[in-house]
């Protein structure tokens, strides 16, 4: 199946799952709590506070070489942005791909997927886990804190902090 395919099918429209498509063109569900929810809007919203130029955006289809994966927030330069906005599955990743993990899904499928996106063109990739703890990656390796966004928290709160 395509991703062109997917995103036509009236069947599978307003599920409560988040859609992905393998390299083999196979539908891949996950199943996301409200939990998970609240930690991608919070982390867009906060990339909106500290980044004032560019598109924060939830839900972002990404094709990589292991078919389409779904970021679950991104931000995007506007150069960037330009490129990818018209298209069904961003044939370049955004320069951030944030993935919040769930139950459903393994540190390894995570990391899996880091590899994808930068692979796809990400010049960041984030992972928050089950307790709002973000973890930053470039190309090279873990980082500290975001070298994109150095303001951006090492843990996410229910409210916004204030920046640094």
């Amino acid at each position: 199946m395509k991703w062109e395919e997917v995103c036509e099918n009236k069947q599978l429209q307003d599920l409560p799952f988040k859609i992905e498509l393998n390299k083999w063109g196979q539908i891949v569900m996950s199943p996301a709590k409200l939990k998970h929810s609240f930690y991608q809007g919070r982390i867009q919203s906060l990339l909106e506070m500290l980044l004032k130029t560019g598109v924060a955006m939830p839900e972002c289809a990404i094709q990589t070489t292991d078919g389409v994966k779904v970021a679950d927030v991104v931000w995007a330069s506007d150069p960037r942005a330009d490129i990818i906005l018209e298209e069904t599955a961003a044939s370049i990743a955004p320069e951030i791909c944030v993935e919040v993990k769930s139950a459903s899904n393994t540190l390894e499928e995570m990391l899996e997927k880091k590899d994808l996106y930068f692979a796809a063109g990400a010049e960041e990739v984030w992972v928050c886990d089950a307790q709002g703890k973000m973890r930053f990656y470039n190309p090279q390796g873990e980082l500290s804190k975001s070298l994109l966004v150095p303001e951006f928290p090492e843990q996410i709160q229910r409210r916004n902090q204030p920046t640094a």
